[in-house]
């Protein structure tokens, strides 16, 4: 049976770091209250950089990593909320930057920080139904630019980054076991970035209304209990469809969004802390990119083994949720 392998990995996060110090001086905290509450030391900020300059490099890793030119993908799928322009999607920039002659179908995924879940799921049934045998699938996001820096209960979380994989067809019991993707949009008040575009000539004066600023909107403790509730739903989900059980996972590779929420989490699943594996001290949360970029440096550390059971599981925006059960 086909599967979908991950044969290369690659990450990136721009130089600049900001730490919980530097905050200090922009906002009412301080080091000590941002460890304790969310486990973030610091955190990349993009300098110069675009979303598109952050991905293509992350991508460029992972190619490499498959040993795979970029001629051989047959699909980009970019998963972000942040791309430079409204269009063309981020997907379309990479396949031009990284020299793509071929015509192939590239296109991005908005599911905030569920996206690089939600890309890896559609490119799983791409190659499951033999409509492609190499896809790319970047999760990258620059939320430096939609944050309030004045709101000291948001800009404290958030930092740039990206992470790629190389996804490939392949016989065997190794790749991707099962996805798992949810929303529910009812929710989707508690976290979101309006847009700043909201003039039109054809507008009725019945129906105007004042642009909302274009920063990050966040119910923080109701979004805390969701997300633990849901991730832990959604890996039980991921567990139970292939009847194994948490005891048999090599790693738990969850989204970075707060230390609580992670340990919520492993703690609702039973798995040790040792098992369960964290880098958001950091890069904080980078959003789409924080599974794959921790999936790469896990990969790079040297302590993934052939047949290893890795659970990944995030919680965005929409609200999006899932869970993905991947055979090294």
């Amino acid at each position: 049976m086909i599967k979908s392998r991950i044969i290369g990995t690659g990450s990136y996060a721009p130089q600049r770091i900001l730490s919980n110090h530097d905050l200090e001086k922009i906002v009412d905290t301080s080091d000590e209250w941002i460890a304790t509450r969310t486990g973030i030391k610091e955190r990349r900020i993009a300098d110069g950089e675009t979303t598109t300059d952050i991905a293509v490099k992350a991508c460029k890793k992972a190619l490499k990593s498959a040993s795979i030119p970029p001629d051989e993908i047959d699909l980009i799928i970019a998963a972000t909320v942040t791309s430079d322009m409204i269009f063309p999607s981020t997907a379309c920039f990479l396949q031009s930057h990284l020299g793509i002659k071929k015509n192939i179908p590239a296109f991005d995924v908005s599911a905030a920080c569920s996206g690089f879940l939600y890309a890896i799921d559609v490119a799983d049934k791409y190659i499951k139904t033999n409509a492609a045998k190499n896809v790319l699938v970047v999760g990258v996001d620059v939320f430096s630019k939609i944050i309030d820096w004045h709101d000291r209960n948001t800009c404290i979380l958030f930092g740039d980054g990206a992470g790629a994989v190389l996804l490939s067809a392949e016989k065997g019991n190794r790749g991707i076991l099962s996805s798992h993707i949810f929303s529910n949009g009812h929710y989707w008040n508690m976290l979101y970035t309006p847009s700043n575009i909201c003039s039109s000539p054809f507008k009725s004066s019945s129906h105007s209304h004042k642009c909302e600023e274009p920063y990050l909107k966040m119910e923080g403790n109701k979004i805390f209990k969701l997300a633990v509730q849901t991730m832990g739903e959604a890996c039980q989900e991921a567990l139970d469809h292939n009847n194994i059980t948490a005891d048999e996972l090599a790693f738990l590779i969850p989204h970075q969004a707060n230390a609580r929420i992670i340990n919520a989490t492993a703690e609702r699943m039973g798995l040790p802390q040792e098992k369960v594996f964290i880098n958001l001290d950091r890069y904080g949360n980078t959003s789409a990119g924080s599974i794959p970029i921790a999936l790469d440096e896990l990969a790079q550390s040297g302590r993934l083994n052939k047949g290893d059971l890795l659970l990944m599981v995030a919680f965005g925006g929409g609200l999006t949720w899932g869970a993905t059960l991947v055979k090294w």
